[in-house]
């Protein structure tokens, strides 16, 4: 039997067949698995052309066209009269679903050497009753699992839509096989009223397809079928043909629609399926459920100069990777507390916003998190506690600030405890004054109140930390203290500690209880002269003291992971150094029936950190175009 392509130019070049009941017998094409009846339907029937179709029984899903009165078997002259194709009864959408399924799954493009030898007749053809096994496809870059499909597609859809345009472009019909274009070429044939008279198919148009020879073509045809297979639900499976796609269609995950009409986000659940803060959203952002946290302290001593770069600061050179939520807390401040906000802003860049930022007094605090996790965050709330005996001056107090992410509650304080060598017990009362004194949090639920204790905000929230200018110093006298640092770094950070007020005193369970601070591997923080690497050689000769610290607590055991604990040695402009401290914590899904910030967010100090960022960029650029552009001079 002639090949299939062969057998298709030869049957729509003759006109379709009647039958006795007065239609049209369509285009003879086989079912997938159905072998034509060698006793009857290889027989030509009466009154037709030479048999050089491959004609069969078969039922086609399109009902059967039609004819004018009068026309029968008998006259010939009536197979070229104009006829008006029926539109399928079926619907469209069904149709189209039914290619996607089955003809392109299966369908793989021919190479020209492989039409050219079913033109010769030498290769059997695919799809008659004289199928040999199916043949590994030649062209590397074709879908993978696509065989040839014409049975899949009803042949007398081809023959109504069959007569509106010139050879190439029916080379290119048959040879492409697309339903959209089946679909335009029945729609155009139907309105110009054509002839069953075929026109004559250009053979190498047709064996030669252009998105056959070019693979960028054909990755732009896989995209569209993903996406019109797509766009039929989120509950068909997705098409094999993305696998070879390039990716350039969305990663978002879809939505379904009857999420959209039945779910309701304000009551929310743990479990259910489409919640903002529910599992299914935390592990699309975080498939180990663990956030990455930075938590810095810095007594700036009220200086107005800033350091020309906080990269060491928010930026160390030990993370690989930035963090996903920072949280920067000031003790004496610098006067221009907007443009300290604007200094982080503009380190951070454009993938950070600044989720709150308050003041109390000389105390700062900023907060700042990934702009795609900020929706996943709730309303921020803040207090204050002064502990000075005047309260309006407030150079030392504490600083609290809480909210939730998903489902996991969180509570930063900063805080500036009293200063001095011998003044442990007045610390300590500022400690108390502290935890008692916080009344957070307001609107925002408590994500496990049973464990909560009205005289201590530290057991209200699921992860606490507390960090500042604690001022606890360390005991034994300056002395002491400088034969210490004299030691290798590894014996005298460790020999430092065990005159360290504040160790002492988290070990007798008389401040910071159920706390935790990882462990310290660098040199006191405090007291430095400014600008320099000495520790204080003023008349005072004050004792270096680890008096910047970071402590932690979490309600629930191991949510708190310890990463990085370290200073800034490079940043002088204070006699202290900033303290960081690198965390991974765990995040619990949660309902969201809370507060939510809906992405709110500071948006003018974003758009000037930005352009800051910007223009620091454009002139590091010009700089070295500035040195080489120099004047030489000739000599004539």
């Amino acid at each position: 039997m002639p090949s299939k392509l062969a057998c298709l130019g030869h049957s729509e070049a003759s006109p379709p067949q009647p039958t006795a009941q007065g239609h049209l017998q369509p285009e003879g094409r086989m079912l997938k698995g159905q072998l034509p009846n060698a006793g009857q339907d290889l027989v030509p029937h009466p009154g037709s052309l030479p048999t050089h179709s491959c004609q069969g029984p078969e039922k086609s899903p399109v009902p059967p066209l039609s004819l004018p009165a009068g026309i029968g078997d008998e006259d010939p002259q009536a197979k070229a009269k104009p006829f008006t194709p029926k539109p399928p009864t079926r619907p469209r959408l069904e149709r189209a679903l039914s290619l996607d399924e089955k003809a392109w799954r299966r369908r793989r493009f021919r190479t020209s050497h492989e039409d050219l030898a079913t033109r010769s007749g030498t290769s059997p053809s695919r799809g008659s009753s004289q199928d040999e096994a199916p043949q590994p496809p030649t062209r590397t870059g074709s879908p993978p699992c696509l065989s040839t499909s014409l049975q899949e597609i009803p042949t007398s859809r081809r023959a109504q839509g069959s007569t509106g345009g010139g050879p190439s472009s029916w080379g290119h019909c048959i040879s492409g096989m697309i339903s959209t274009s089946l679909d335009l070429l029945h729609r155009d044939g139907a309105s110009a009223g054509s002839t069953t008279r075929l026109p004559a198919v250009d053979q190498k148009a047709a064996s030669n397809p252009p998105w056959t020879a070019n693979s960028t073509g054909g990755s732009r045809l896989q995209s569209r079928l993903f996406r019109a297979h797509s766009s039929l639900g989120p509950g068909r499976p997705p098409s094999p043909l993305a696998c070879d796609a390039k990716p350039s269609f969305s990663l978002l995950a879809p939505i379904r629609a009857k999420d959209v009409r039945s779910r309701s986000y304000l009551e929310g659940s743990l479990l259910a399926s489409g919640a903002l803060m529910g599992a299914d959203e935390l592990a699309r952002y975080f498939p180990d459920r663990s956030m990455a946290l930075f938590v810095a302290t810095w007594n700036m001593q009220g200086q107005k100069e800033l350091p020309p770069n906080l990269d060491e600061l928010l930026l160390p050179a030990e993370a690989d990777y930035a963090q996903d939520l920072y949280v920067i807390g000031v003790q004496e401040g610098c006067s221009d507390r907007r443009e300290w906000e604007v200094r982080l802003q503009e380190t951070l860049g454009p993938r950070y916003v600044t989720l709150y930022s308050t003041a109390h007094g000389a105390l700062y605090m900023s907060v700042l998190i990934r702009r795609d996790l900020i929706w996943f965050c709730s309303e921020v709330e803040s207090s204050t506690v002064t502990t000075r005996i005047v309260s309006h001056i407030k150079t030392k107090g504490a600083l609290g600030v809480s909210f939730t992410f998903f489902g996991t509650s969180f509570l930063f304080i900063t805080s500036h405890f009293t200063s001095g060598d011998g003044k442990v017990s007045e610390r300590l009362l500022d400690y108390s004054r502290t935890v008692q004194g916080l009344a957070l949090p307001r609107s925002v639920p408590d994500t496990s109140p049973y464990r909560s204790d009205a005289a201590d905000v530290t057991t209200r929230f699921d992860g606490v930390f507390w960090f500042g200018d604690f001022n606890f110093r360390l005991n034994g006298g300056r002395v002491a203290v400088e034969a210490i640092l004299k030691q290798d770094l590894g014996e005298k950070v460790s020999a430092l500690l065990q005159h360290d007020q504040l160790t002492q005193e988290m070990k007798k369970g008389s401040i910071f209880k159920g706390f935790q601070e990882p462990d310290i591997h660098f040199l006191p923080s405090y007291k430095f002269d400014i600008g320099k690497d000495s520790y204080d050689t003023t008349s005072k000769q004050r004792t270096p003291s680890y008096t910047d610290r970071v402590v932690y607590r979490s309600r629930h055991k191991g949510d708190i992971c310890p990463v990085k604990y370290s200073s800034c040695p490079g940043i002088k402009t204070s006699d202290h150094r900033p303290v960081y401290g690198l965390f991974r914590v765990k995040v619990r899904p949660g309902r969201d029936n809370i507060p939510l910030a809906a992405g709110k967010f500071d948006r003018e100090l974003y758009l000037i950190g930005i352009k800051r960022r910007i223009s620091k960029e454009i002139q590091q650029q010009q700089a070295p175009k500035d040195q080489h552009s120099s004047t030489i001079c000739t000599v004539s």
